[in-house]
Formats: structure tokens, sequence, C-alpha cells
């Protein structure tokens, strides 16, 4: 099930807005969020994670809508949120923190232990999970975060920068993971990298100055690229293109 932003209006205190009328509906599956810094992306995760709410217009996930407080705990249920940066909880080890956000998400504290240790499994951190968060380096605290996301079985997963700080071997552990998640999981990825896109990923938004400049299936996207660009370098050409055009 999609996340629908509806004339969405969000700004820091009295800065000038980052996202400003802004109406977007994302695609079921996985979905790559493109943009240059400053471009608005994070700031468009954080009000689908409601961990941001916006002043204006509305962020829904079926009936769930962030406005209404009665909805919160049941759309952050559904929700899988990694942000840019994952902090190790002080004291804990790594499969009690993935277990702790478990419990947060409203999993029992035996589930949640259960399901932690399946979790880290997952994202390659098993041998790791007696050793104390503080201690990872931050390659595997951000897999660590992304074992957080999968824990309790969310319907959209949410990760920003997931695969900054990973070296090649665990960014195609991540790569890997994505191809495993079930049909029902929806992906948001904010990435700068556009290396296989069109292995990784079925659909491209592209945001700019808070505002979306391309959305649409990786083969259309790709399709921006002129016929001249090597393969391995159409979506790099496709991106260019796309935030030439708007400016």
């Amino acid at each position: 099930m999609p996340i629908v932003f509806a004339d969405c209006e969000f700004r820091y205190r009295r800065g000038r807005p980052l996202l400003e009328g802004l109406t977007l509906s994302f695609s079921r599956g996985r979905t790559v969020l493109l943009g240059p810094n400053g471009a608005g992306k994070s700031t468009l995760l954080g009000l689908a994670a409601s961990v941001l709410l916006p002043r204006a217009g509305t962020v829904e996930l079926g009936r769930l809508c962030t406005a209404r407080r009665k909805d919160l705990s049941g759309y952050r249920r559904r929700v899988g949120w990694l942000p840019q940066q994952v902090a190790a909880v002080p004291g804990l080890r790594a499969r009690e923190q993935v277990a702790y956000a478990g419990w947060l998400k409203g999993l029992s504290r035996a589930d949640a232990w259960e399901r932690a240790d399946t979790a880290l499994a997952r994202v390659g951190l098993q041998t790791l999970a007696a050793h104390k968060s503080s201690r990872l380096s931050g390659g595997q605290l951000r897999r660590v975060g992304i074992a957080q996301c999968l824990v309790h079985d969310a319907e959209v997963l949410l990760m920003d920068e997931p695969t900054a700080g990973l070296d090649p071997v665990q960014r195609q552990v991540f790569r890997d993971l994505l191809a495993d998640l079930d049909d029902r999981v929806d992906v948001i990825v904010s990435t700068h990298q556009t290396e296989d896109i069109d292995a990784s990923y079925e659909h491209v938004v592209v945001l700019d100055d808070g505002r979306p400049r391309f959305q649409g299936s990786v083969g259309d996207f790709l399709a921006l690229s002129p016929d001249t660009v090597p393969s391995q370098r159409r979506a790099e050409a496709a991106y260019a293109s796309t935030i030439r055009q708007e400016v």
C-alpha cells in the first residue's frame, strides 16, 4: 500500500518552505529516490515516517493519516524507518537494540527478541549479536539500523542513504536483501548512487528543490539517457538530464 502526499508543506521554524504544495503518490514495489543535496529527500522520508509532520496537507498510508493523533501508532507500526544517522543505544548489545526497536513497534518482548535474531541474520550480523552496539563500526551499525527496520515486518520500508559507509561486499548484501523482500513490502530508498538502479528497483522519483522532476518506471527513466551513453552510465546520464531540463 503506497504512501500518499497531498498538498504538503514543510519548513523548519521560520525558514523558507522545503516542500510546498507537494503531491506525490509512491508506487507499489521498490522505489529509488534521487536528488541533489538539499533537494528535500531526507525531509520527504521524515514526513513519510511521521518523524516530521507537515504544516499543511496530509501524509497517508491507506486510511491512516499522520495528521490524526489517533492514527499515529497504527501508521508507525506499518512503517520501518532508517535515518541517515543510526545511533547506538547506550549499554545495549546489537540484538538488544534491534529487539528494543521491535518492542517500540508493538511486538511482545518475546517476539521482539526472537525476531531480532532473524533480522540480524538477514543483514549478515548474527555473529555480532552479543556485541555492544557502541563498539560496532559505522558500517556495522548501519546494518543494525536496517535490521531494526525489518524486525517488525513493516509494510513500507523507508531508508535514507542505507549503503553509506558500507564496503562493496556489504552493499551487495543490501542489494540481495532488497531482492529477497516479500512482494507485500514496499521500499523507498534515498541514495546518491545511480549504479545498479535497474537491477535493484522498479520505480524512480527524482526530487529537486522540493519538487518531483521525474516519476516513473526504471525503464522510462533510463530512456532519458542519450543513446550514445554506455549502458553502465545510463542511469547517471538520465539523472543529470532530468535535473538539467528543469533548472
